[in-house]
């Protein structure tokens, strides 16, 4: 559907506010600025920031909130002959390889990553992201793959989350060193063939998508 003029304004007053607010959190720290002051600096009321963002720790982690149906959606989206492990591998390969900044492979990547690591509030946040994108990829294992014994969905899902997340804290990691995204990118590759090998035939063979 075409997007109307309401909905891209909003859109778009939503992004700025988050745009600001990461700017100035990345300069005076996440603790040290308000609400207020952030409502100043984007010329809105503060009920106005809380309409797009409940939470302060969300005007910081808006594209967390996002992304949480992520590796869903690449599972859902699997092809044809094609595992849950295998869609997951190919598209966070295709991410890495490109030098997403999705997956923080961009410059200023250490500036956002430090305002996380000096705040409890965020990082407890990015926690329940976490557990929450585990969650939605359970859900979606058992609706796509059928009944299976025991607990493999749930095992699925925790394997192929402690690869997605195993990558990104690499990144974060190296990043962090100031290191230039393109030479970041190069390993990262080669810590996903390692990530692959260690990942069981079970795993790897689990909700292969048949024709239909």
């Amino acid at each position: 559907m075409t997007e109307g003029l309401r909905e891209r304004k909003k859109r778009q007053t939503k992004q700025r506010i988050s745009d600001i607010a990461t700017g100035l959190f990345v300069e005076h720290g996440f603790v040290t600025v308000t609400v207020a002051e952030i409502a100043e600096a984007a010329d809105v009321s503060v009920n106005t920031v809380y309409n797009y963002f409940p939470a302060k720790e969300d005007l910081f982690l808006d594209r967390g909130v996002e992304m949480v149906d992520r590796l869903s959606r690449w599972v859902r989206g699997r092809r044809v002959g094609e595992s849950p492990a295998a869609a997951v591998l190919r598209e966070l390969r295709a991410l890495v390889e490109g030098v997403s900044p999705t997956v923080g492979l961009f410059d200023g990547y250490a500036d956002f990553m430090k305002v996380i690591a000096e705040s409890p509030a965020l990082r407890s946040r990015l926690w329940a992201l976490q557990q929450e994108t585990l969650k939605d990829l359970e859900a979606t294992l058992r609706a796509e793959a059928g009944p299976a014994p025991g607990h493999l969905p749930e095992l699925v899902a925790g394997q192929l989350s402690w690869a997605y997340g195993t990558v990104f804290a690499w990144i974060g990691a190296e990043m962090m060193k100031r290191r230039a995204p393109e030479e970041v990118s190069r390993e990262a590759l080669d810590l996903l063939d390692e990530l692959e090998d260690l990942l069981g035939e079970q795993v790897l063979n689990y909700g292969i998508r048949t024709a239909t």
